[in-house]
């Protein structure tokens, strides 16, 4: 089953980035290269790469958007040496958010924004087994705050009757924490730490009524590749929200969270040293909003 890939947006920085992620966490490798030329921000990389074996793509397209922690990215770690010494990768010209310590939920655990600005929890899993090393975790903060319950069914909902269905049990939701009375400016019953699953994918979910200056935004964006125009047909009408947002093939949701809905060979495209082919298939995707399979495979082949 196709994976969805979280997708980071850098400035200029995507192939360093990857590489210092690659390197801090255990199991990850940079995958390709590749330079799309002709861009509205000129010539960029996109780079593929596997952190703890997740597909993760990351692009250098300017300054446009800017990272913030509505979504961090958590490791689990099986030790807490291996907390200390992912912590001390990604740690240097950045800023902590939570430090380094014991918490009622990790043994070890800490928060930070790394040099980029990209957020990342670090934890140690203590008992609880590992399914999956890095985990993007949702805040939903300010008009959004409450709706994480919400989104993650409707997201759940989604992805189990799009086409070709998902198999039992890969699409799931689960509260794990609720906030109690009390716990103001939170409002009691909402979701202190959810889990849901889409196409056997782990997510973090949780609210925030904290006073917060940021929200989700396209820095970062969830690809999802498809292998029909019937699945991007499907996934767009259902996810999309916003007219304004609906640009390559990406879209807003309703709670305002970046998806793109692309082929599945577009990574072959855009792959293998062919730059014609690359420069035919950037051109014919920049003039589309949702993307045109037929359109695209005519650009590719010439």
């Amino acid at each position: 089953m196709r994976k969805i890939t979280p997708h980071l947006w850098f400035d200029k920085e995507a192939r360093e980035a990857a590489e210092l992620y690659s390197s801090a966490i255990p199991g990850s490798r940079v995958a390709t290269v590749t330079t799309i030329p002709g861009t509205p921000s000129g010539d960029c990389d996109l780079v593929a790469f596997e952190l703890g074996g997740s597909p993760f793509m990351a692009i250098g397209a300017g300054p446009v958007f800017k990272f913030n922690p509505s979504v961090s990215l958590q490791v689990r770690c099986g030790t807490a040496g291996e907390v200390d010494a992912v912590w001390e990768r990604l740690s240097p010209g950045g800023k902590v958010l939570m430090p380094l310590d014991a918490y009622p939920f990790s043994p070890r655990f800490g928060w930070l924004e790394d040099r980029y600005g990209l957020s990342w929890q670090i934890m140690h899993a203590g008992a609880v087994p590992i399914r999956q090393k890095v985990t993007p975790f949702l805040m939903f903060v300010g008009s959004v705050c409450g709706q994480a319950e919400q989104a993650a069914g409707f997201y759940a909902s989604v992805f189990s009757n799009a086409p070709g269905g998902a198999a039992a049990g890969e699409t799931q939701v689960d509260v794990l924490e609720r906030y109690g009375r009390n716990e103001g400016p939170d409002t009691e019953g909402t979701v202190r730490q959810a889990r849901f699953s889409l196409r056997g994918q782990e997510f973090g979910a949780m609210d925030s009524a904290a006073e917060h200056r940021f929200a989700f935004n396209e820095a970062i964006s969830f690809l999802v590749p498809c292998d029909s125009q019937e699945e991007i047909d499907y996934f767009w009408d259902r996810l999309s929200a916003d007219p304004r947002a609906e640009q390559c093939g990406w879209l807003k949701d309703r709670f305002g969270l970046s998806w793109q809905i692309a082929p599945a060979a577009m990574q072959e495209w855009l792959a293998g040293g062919d730059q014609a082919r690359v420069a035919r298939v950037t051109q014919a995707f920049l003039k589309m909003k949702k993307f045109d399979i037929a359109a695209l495979k005519r650009a590719a082949a010439g």
